[in-house]
């Protein structure tokens, strides 16, 4: 009997191993197999998934999201597509629908004039911030390098006075 202990215990490491490897492989269900006619519609499919943002996800396109609202839209873009609407057709209607920042390239607009001109107008700001630094510690350290005639000679009269530091002495 304690042998067959150690044999059971021996093929847990082995069990635990398959079932993460089990559990690991269910998750690879999860992608939406997609038929197309042609190429150039899986191109397209790939391109339009990855040019559009998940709304839910902030900052992942459609084909990498796994959000249930990524899934319905890389449906509906599939649909679409089957429907034989062109890309600029399938973007305006996600535009439509969720507005312009479900594109990770928003056009120029008034909405969207902040998000293309405040990363110009921050680095110009930095930029400048520290061009003025810089030249204001500059115009410090010059300043502080010259003596003026009292600082010298309270400096000469301390060298004069310290034995050994000074410059050497004739005897």
């Amino acid at each position: 009997m304690i042998v067959n202990l150690k044999i059971h215990l021996a093929s847990l490491p082995k069990l635990g191993l398959s079932m993460c490897l089990m559990l690991a492989s269910l998750n690879c269900f999860a992608i939406e197999p997609y038929e197309f006619p042609n190429e150039e519609t899986r191109d397209r499919f790939q391109q339009l998934t990855y040019e559009l943002r998940c709304p839910k996800c902030q900052n992942q396109n459609i084909a990498d999201s796994n959000a249930p609202i990524a899934q319905d839209l890389r449906r509906e873009v599939h649909r679409m597509l089957m429907e034989g609407n062109d890309n600029v057709e399938i973007v305006d209607f996600m535009v439509e629908r969720y507005g312009d920042f479900v594109m990770y390239r928003p056009p120029f607009s008034a909405q969207t004039f902040a998000l293309w001109t405040l990363p110009v107008v921050l680095a110009l700001l930095g930029i400048g911030l520290a061009v003025r630094m810089g030249r204001g510690r500059r115009s410090q350290t010059v300043e502080n390098d010259e003596l003026s005639g009292e600082e010298q000679e309270r400096l000469q009269a301390l060298l004069r006075q310290s034995p050994g530091s000074g410059p050497a002495r004739d005897s």
